[in-house]
């Protein structure tokens, strides 16, 4: 048996990083154990978007300022470890329906807020130059902002270390360790764990190791591309995507959805997105994603058309049915915690989820209630398990 924690962390990409991080600032001793190493799975393959501008006013678009705030205030002083960048987000409207949505959403959000910024057609090619002529008008978000999301996680993960917390990479759960109905650690390759409390932050793989406690967490792998261009000098100036895109993040269809999202880098390169598609965790390079995703893009910014792509990269967002991340204790399976269905916003609420969970984990009120995001919403337990001591066994 390995010595015991307070707060054994379950998954070692951005958001298991945060908690782990966090939860060394109140004081509790921490365990992080690791499938493979250190951000390689969704933390590895997205672009580092912390965004308010694509949130609809709800639960999620207060876990994003509370989010941003961690960003900007509490971990500030670290923000160049991670090349953190206030660049600021642009939404744009090409039709006069999507113009009309995209007022009505500023209008909403504002009302809760967020500083989100109407602008003339006059006004968004002052910012963007190379916007395509097509655009009717924009919405500005100055809060909008970006980071590396493998630093963050390496990084965060570094900082929980130096503050006492224990890493094991290669080290995948097997089951977990209970008592008189309680989780109280894991079984691994490595040995077994014991803790507290256990924080499932897997990822895209969290229903997996919720079904070993034998409770329902209906998250699932959705699949997107980025494609990146050859270095260029300064042409795009801010993160900027089609109005329609709000409505991909927002929508339930399991099939290929893809809007124009283009930003660019420090180093010159363009990043192009966006896709989304449940094909389960097949990796198989998508010609139609890519073609989708490189039309748009040309649409928004025509100048991309004689660019050259270098290369792409796919990964698996960890995507739940009603688009609300799954945060907090389980009451099916006292002693298990779960951190994950973040989709694509789970670096920009890493930061938030991790300061909140430490909160509770320490037995204090968090800043925010967790009730919205509670795993029991979901129901029972899986088909075929009927109690935590049989799901453990």
């Amino acid at each position: 048996m390995n010595p015991a924690s307070d707060v054994l962390v379950v998954g070692a990409g951005v958001v298991g990083s945060a908690i782990a991080y966090f939860a060394t600032l109140e004081g509790l001793s921490v365990t992080v154990l690791e499938r493979g190493l250190p951000a390689s799975g969704t933390s590895s393959a997205c672009e580092g978007n912390i965004l308010v501008s694509d949130k609809e006013p709800g639960p999620e678009l207060e876990l994003t300022k509370y989010s941003l705030g961690v960003w900007k205030q509490d971990l500030a002083e670290h923000a160049d470890l991670w090349e953190f960048e206030g660049k600021g987000g642009i939404i744009v409207a090409s039709r006069e329906s999507s113009l009309a949505s995209l007022n009505r959403l500023t209008a909403a959000q504002r009302s809760y807020g967020v500083d989100a910024r109407e602008l003339s057609t006059h006004q968004l090619r002052d910012l963007e130059p190379n916007i395509s002529p097509g655009a009717l008008g924009a919405a500005y978000y100055p809060e909008d902002s970006q980071v590396q999301p493998m630093l963050a996680a390496a990084q965060l993960l570094r900082m929980a270390r130096a503050n006492g917390a224990r890493f094991f990479p290669n080290t995948k759960v097997a089951g977990f360790l209970n008592d008189g109905g309680k989780v109280t650690g894991v079984r691994t390759s490595a040995g077994n764990f014991a803790a507290g409390a256990v924080a499932n932050a897997t990822g895209t793989w969290a229903a997996d190791l919720a079904a070993l406690a034998g409770a329902n967490v209906p998250v699932k792998p959705r699949r997107g591309f980025v494609m990146v261009t050859e270095p260029l000098p300064p042409m795009i100036h801010h993160k900027v995507y089609a109005a329609e895109y709000v409505d991909n993040v927002g929508s339930s269809d399991a099939g290929l959805q893809s809007s124009p999202v283009v930003e660019g880098t420090p180093a010159g390169s363009i990043l192009i997105g966006s896709s989304r598609e449940r094909v389960g965790f097949d990796g198989t390079v998508s010609v139609p994603a890519l073609r989708a995703m490189a039309e748009n893009a040309t649409e928004l910014f025509p100048f991309l058309n004689k660019v050259k792509i270098l290369r792409h990269y796919h990964g698996f967002r960890p995507y739940c049915p009603d688009h609300l991340p799954v945060i907090g204790h389980d009451e099916r399976a006292p002693g298990l915690w779960h951190a994950s269905g973040h989709e694509g916003a789970g670096i920009g609420l890493s930061v938030g989820t991790g300061k909140l969970m430490a909160q509770a984990l320490a037995g204090k009120e968090p800043d925010l209630s967790l009730a919205p995001f509670a795993p029991h919403r979901f129901g029972g337990f899986q088909s075929g398990s009927t109690t935590i001591q049989e799901a453990c066994a």
